[in-house]
């Protein structure tokens, strides 16, 4: 096969969180997030939020459960339990060494996150911390020693734990003034070294509660769309405000890409996937690119008794607040079906649905499907005619670092290969596609787990699941296969 040429300026790289991958949690000054209160966790359990309830017991609640603190109660870090997210893999203090890694592979980009309560503890301080300031100051300045352009996620998942807990969160619409604060600090702070700017990782992934568990009663459901919309209201708001003071800047929404098929070709089945993709990606999409709500989502509104006149309040900062680019994630497809005797054993992070015949899985259970990304690139090039990168895609698997330091990840390689070549048919169908950054580049902790055993990396990082390890660095065979990929813009994949 002739692979297509990736366009000259197309920008190689890799992806991290913060909350995963950087650790030093109660170092320079941080403040906390609810990630630092989540203890880690299996594929067969769900990881725990602690706490201490106002007469000093302890308690915990399912994280998946989204559940909220007692009256009176505080998010605490207890005795007993293992919080993985406090350390992460370290970047906090390896980021120079981490950062010479990516260069060696030959990254053009990097997309990292900055942490909310590194910059302002509580959210609310007028003033930031300098110490946090200073750390990416100093990765930023470091990545472009390398010629590697950051790609800065805003929000991933870190709001500070005071705004969490003593604001209602992204319910109350004071949030969204103090996001803005934290936004325009560091536009200002780093307006010389980033570019490429998402305000929100995963947006969508405030309403996938009601998808991945159908049937929950209407006052469960209601606070994930007016925290979405608020959300929308505060990726608007600056957008708005970099596109008046920061032309340079390319803005971007980023979303979880579901994409699904009908499991037969019972008309029922195509009507509940286009429902599903309506509700889990074009709700967001649409928002955020053509800057109004679609005109289904008066039909999801209706739905759960809410009130339009609460989504229509802002209609015209969605309007002045278009992002410039659509950056989403992917990892795998699912099966939707409305035939009530078929299993819905699909995996895949929760989003389930029933198994794909025509695809192998992976230990998770995540469909591996490389025709699934060519699939969704061409429809969302086809609705938003915007320039596109996908920044999470890859494998979690399991990885055994041998006595002579080598890692041998073959499956890895085989996934990134097959998605790389997808990405190139895809060019040829004729999308606007300007950028690739492989999810956790570099061992990170699974969000969904908390595990370290579920290894997406290219570079491997000795960890293990109940924190212990000297994490070391140690190069796969996945990081010179994907040096060669970058070396040679796309067209020699081994």
């Amino acid at each position: 096969m002739i692979m297509k040429r990736f366009p000259e300026n197309f920008l190689w790289g890799g992806a991290t969180a913060a909350n995963q991958y950087e650790g030093g949690w109660n170092e320079g000054g941080r403040g906390t997030a609810l990630s630092d209160y989540t203890t880690g966790a299996t594929a067969q359990t769900h990881r725990l939020v602690t706490y201490l309830n106002a007469d000093g017991t302890p308690g915990v609640y399912d994280q998946m459960s989204m559940g909220t603190l007692p009256k009176g109660a505080k998010y605490a870090v207890l005795d007993g339990y293992y919080y993985p997210n406090h350390t992460g893999t370290d970047f906090y203090h390896h980021w120079k060494e981490d950062i010479a890694l990516f260069a060696e592979m030959g990254f053009k980009v990097f997309r990292m996150s900055i942490s909310w309560p590194r910059i302002y503890p509580n959210g609310i301080e007028e003033t930031p911390n300098q110490e946090g300031l200073d750390f990416y100051r100093n990765v930023f300045e470091e990545l472009h020693h390398y010629g590697i352009e950051p790609l800065v996620t805003i929000w991933h998942y870190d709001t500070p734990t005071y705004i969490e807990a003593e604001m209602n969160g992204w319910m109350n619409r004071e949030t969204i003034s103090l996001y803005e604060k934290y936004c325009h600090t560091i536009f200002r702070e780093y307006g010389d070294l980033v570019r490429y700017w998402l305000t929100f990782n995963e947006i969508n992934s405030a309403i996938m509660l009601p998808m991945f568990f159908p049937g929950l009663p209407k006052e469960a459901v209601q606070p994930c769309y007016i925290k979405l919309h608020n959300q929308f209201a505060a990726s608007a708001k600056v957008v708005k405000y970099a596109h008046e003071n920061y032309p340079e800047f390319t803005m971007g929404c980023m979303i979880s890409a579901i994409t699904n098929y009908p499991l037969t070709c019972d008309p029922k089945d195509i009507l509940a996937v286009q429902d599903k993709v309506q509700r889990g990606l074009w709700y967001c999409g649409d928002v955020q690119c053509r800057g109004a709500y679609p005109s289904f989502a008066k039909k999801i509104w209706r739905e759960y008794d809410l009130d339009p006149a609460y989504f229509e309040q802002d209609a015209e900062i969605l309007k002045d607040g278009k992002v410039d680019l659509f950056t989403f994630s992917y990892y795998n497809t699912s099966c939707v079906t409305t035939h009530k005797d078929v299993p819905l054993d699909g995996g895949g992070n929760l989003s389930l649905g029933a198994k794909n015949p025509y695809l192998k899985y992976s230990d998770w259970g995540w469909s591996v499907d490389a025709d699934g990304l060519r699939y969704i690139l061409n429809e969302i090039n086809d609705r938003y005619q915007l320039p596109m990168m996908i920044v999470e895609n890859g494998l979690g698997a399991f990885d055994t670092l041998e006595d002579d330091g080598s890692v041998h990840d073959p499956y890895r390689i085989e996934y990134l290969k097959a998605h790389v070549e997808a990405m190139a048919e895809a060019l040829e169908d004729g999308v606007d596609l300007i950028g690739y950054t492989p999810w956790g580049c570099i061992d990170l902790v699974s969000a969904s787990t908390g595990e370290m055993r579920k290894r997406y990396g290219m570079i491997y990082v000795d960890m293990d699941d109940e924190g212990k390890g000297t994490l070391n660095r140690y190069r796969k065979d996945s990081f010179d296969w994907y040096k060669k990929v970058i070396a040679s813009n796309g067209t020699d994949l081994g």
